[in-house]
């Protein structure tokens, strides 16, 4: 496998584009290796819905795309970035706001703590930002081996 793969897509910011997204994710994570059912797959594809979610509800029709960027760095960290051109960045809400929602965020940041990664925001040129998850790439471990996935 190549030393850095990545792959990208640009979607409507539009609520059907969350499921586009997550199966895309889904089928380049495949392709380099990650089983379906693999947990790491599930979490990602877990934070590509949190994260396409919150560039389709939050960015108030300031940013009619949303892009998902996919890389895989010596085989040893996935990112996986989500990109919108509204300049607000995502932020915690109080605990009684996120009774019925908010809580993308906590969740996203979790899975990728859980994981052994982090999560991480940076500007883009246009003035939006992008979403990132870096989680460790488990894909060939011998823990994965020898469990005969």
């Amino acid at each position: 496998m190549a030393d850095h793969q990545e792959a990208s897509v640009t979607l409507p910011s539009d609520p059907a584009s969350v499921a586009a997204a997550r199966r895309y994710v889904a089928e380049v994570l495949g392709e380099w290796g990650l089983p379906d059912d693999a947990e790491t797959a599930g979490s990602v594809r877990l934070i590509v819905s949190e994260l396409a979610t919150n560039a389709v509800q939050h960015t108030f029709g300031q940013s009619p795309t949303f892009t998902v960027d996919i890389r895989l760095e010596r085989e040893e960290w996935l990112r996986v970035g989500v990109t919108d051109s509204h300049p607000r960045w995502p932020r915690r809400l109080p605990a009684a706001v996120q009774q019925d929602n908010g809580r993308g965020m906590v969740i996203i940041r979790w899975l990728a703590v859980e994981a052994g990664g982090r999560l991480s925001v940076t500007p883009t040129e246009d003035g939006g930002k992008t979403v990132w998850i870096a989680l460790p790439w488990t894909v060939g471990a011998p823990a994965a081996a020898a469990g005969g996935c």
